[in-house]
């Protein structure tokens, strides 16, 4: 990345993961109003596009914004590190899918939207919880099963869920959130709310046939719509060229226009984001595909080495991750020194542990809990015991 051009002219920042994330990174600059000041900054490859002119590569930010994909993208990092050790230690059960090395995706795609504008995932979903503005403390104790999580402790790691910042969740059904994500956009088109949706799934999910019937009644009725196709190049253990015959996902629409991405690139994504959300409003549904990667396997059942190489997972590590990437920006333009970037990670780390023991420390669900948001209310659905003889309570 290179930085083109410089002004003065303000620029809004991206709040992700908690309120006082930019201003405590402040003091790495001179004042308030040189954090503000723009920065133009090449993105790392050219976009490529499918029947639409791609965006420019040049992408507006600012010193503050810099710093902060760097905080939000450590602790999404640190976050799936401190889950894959709960999960070995059996305090996470079940399905358990991690998303180091795919930050640059929901932090980037935060930077270009608003909370108004709906997010619908697939059950690799926890970062994208955290960009909406979720918490730590919510995330691990609803992976760990506890009253305090997103979902109450009833939905675990494949179902995170904030209705108030329009995430629609994590959806443990390969590609079931794609018709759904549409159907979101159906009624922001029918409200008039000037917002769209980013309707998220992996390669693996692209060649489900629910995503080409929902993306033709996308197009068919112009739904502000955005399919996101988070390309790792691996769906569960299969290699992205032994499952598709056209890995150009971007181009899987056919009659509707593509972008691909690189994903690995936190501003790329932010201006595919920004030019996607503005096309959709005016055109209807786009889909982006995001090149990225993961680092672990596909789940925790899968060590993610017995069909790659060590030697691959490696060098995507030394040559394209996003936080690396942006660590080395800051440093090239010396928006703060290694030594005050060392102290961010210090700083997450006691922030991750923290919420870790905390959430260890959260109740489990009480058992009445077990039929509610199950059933109707005010229709008296009875439960009983194993024969059926005997009513063990009438649900309200």
């Amino acid at each position: 990345m290179a930085v083109l051009a410089r002004s003065s002219s303000p620029s809004s920042l991206s709040k992700l993961l908690r309120p006082h994330s930019v201003s405590s990174l402040r003091s790495f600059s001179s004042s308030a109003a040189d954090d503000q000041r723009v920065l133009t900054i090449e993105t790392s490859v050219p976009f490529t596009g499918h029947r639409i002119e791609p965006p420019s590569r040049a992408v507006d930010t600012t010193p503050a914004e810099i710093l902060s994909f760097f905080r939000d993208m450590a602790v999404m990092r640190r976050m799936e590190i401190a889950a894959d050790s709960l999960y070995k230690a059996k305090l996470i059960r079940g399905f358990c899918h991690l998303y180091d090395g795919q930050e640059a995706v929901a932090v980037g795609m935060e930077a270009a939207i608003t909370k108004r504008d709906g997010i619908i995932t697939s059950y690799r979903d926890h970062c994208t919880f955290l960009g909406r503005g979720g918490t730590l403390l919510q995330a691990f104790a609803e992976l760990m099963g506890r009253r305090d999580g997103c979902a109450k402790g009833k939905g675990g790691s494949m179902h995170f869920y904030r209705k108030e910042a329009s995430y629609y969740g994590g959806h443990g059904i390969v590609g079931a959130q794609i018709p759904l994500g549409c159907g979101v956009a159906f009624a922001q088109k029918y409200s008039k709310d000037g917002s769209v949706t980013f309707a998220l799934y992996g390669d693996g999910a692209a060649n489900q046939g629910q995503l080409f019937e929902a993306l033709n009644m996308a197009a068919l009725l112009d739904l502000p719509a955005i399919l996101v196709c988070e390309n790792n190049h691996y769906g569960m253990g299969t290699a992205e060229w032994r499952a598709a015959k056209s890995p150009a996902y971007y181009k899987r629409g056919d009659y509707v226009p593509g972008l691909k991405v690189d994903g690995m690139d936190v501003l790329a994504v932010k201006q595919a984001c920004i030019f996607a959300k503005e096309y959709a409003l005016a055109n209807g549904p786009i889909i982006l595909e995001m090149d990225t990667y993961r680092y672990h396997g596909h789940s925790m059942s899968d060590p993610g080495s017995t069909y790659r190489t060590r030697d691959e997972i490696s060098g995507v590590r030394q040559e394209r991750d996003p936080i690396e990437r942006v660590r080395k920006l800051i440093l090239s333009h010396e928006l703060a020194s290694a030594s005050e970037l060392k102290d961010i990670e210090k700083e997450v780390r006691k922030e991750v542990d923290d919420a870790v023991a905390q959430a260890k420390e959260c109740p489990v669900p009480d058992p009445s809990e077990l039929f509610s948001n199950v059933y109707v209310k005010g229709f008296g659905a009875e439960t009983f015991g194993p024969d059926r003889k005997e009513v063990r309570s009438v649900l309200p």
